[in-house]
């Protein structure tokens, strides 16, 4: 089962930060998950929310003026590309589209990664129109409830991954997903005793904010 770094490793470093990737890393994540949004002048950088603290909005700012600005405390805010540079090949990189429309930057930074790396996002028209494109990544979509037919959800956007809130789990979903042929990534995993109902259930993988929990 691929244990996932949700952000890195947030309860010991700032989420969405190269110190926290790392950190996450050297603990035995298998996977990194991450969200990305576009500056104005097209560059890819790595935050959860569309604005900084102060009120300054990622896509209405270049990265020249972004560019050394604090994400959190003590650790400024990176860009894709910086990422995978980090990353390589020792972890499987997991990319959640915040930005809108952003799609077409992301896939360009991942054209040459040299590692593995999968996209997935609550926007699943976006996730359909890189479906249709043909990319390589592996492609997924993101849910807060139990679909009524996660089979032919994923389907329709052209995915493979299906990420459900932990609670929205359950031995039916893993079963039809994998009869799509399809994985389960379960988000957000911070308990032993959850993890294991996880893996009896047959997810595929757990995205959580401390890896070492996992064991």
């Amino acid at each position: 089962m691929l244990r996932i770094a949700h952000r890195g490793l947030p309860r010991r470093h700032p989420e969405n930060t190269l110190p926290s990737f790392e950190a996450a890393i050297a603990l035995g994540a298998d996977g990194i998950e991450l969200d990305v949004h576009a500056t104005s002048d097209g560059v890819v950088v790595v935050h959860h929310d569309p604005g900084l603290g102060d009120g300054t909005e990622i896509r209405r700012t270049t990265w020249q003026a972004l560019r050394g600005v604090s994400g959190a405390p003590s650790a400024s805010m990176p860009t894709l590309d910086e990422v995978c540079r980090l990353v390589g090949t020792r972890a499987e990189l997991f990319v959640e589209i915040k930005g809108a429309g952003i799609e077409d930057a992301v896939v360009d930074v991942l054209r040459g990664y040299s590692g593995t790396a999968a996209i997935h996002s609550f926007d699943h028209a976006l996730i359909t129109r890189l479906a249709r494109r043909g990319v390589p990544n592996r492609l997924g979509i993101l849910v807060e409830d139990a679909p009524d037919d996660p089979r032919s959800l994923l389907e329709q956007a052209g995915a493979t991954d299906l990420w459900p809130e932990r609670r929205a789990v359950s031995a039916r979903l893993v079963r039809d997903v994998h009869a799509a042929g399809g994985r389960v990534i379960a988000w957000t995993v911070n308990d032993p005793e959850e993890a294991q109902r996880m893996a009896e259930l047959g997810v595929d993988g757990l995205c959580t904010d401390d890896v070492s929990l996992l064991g």
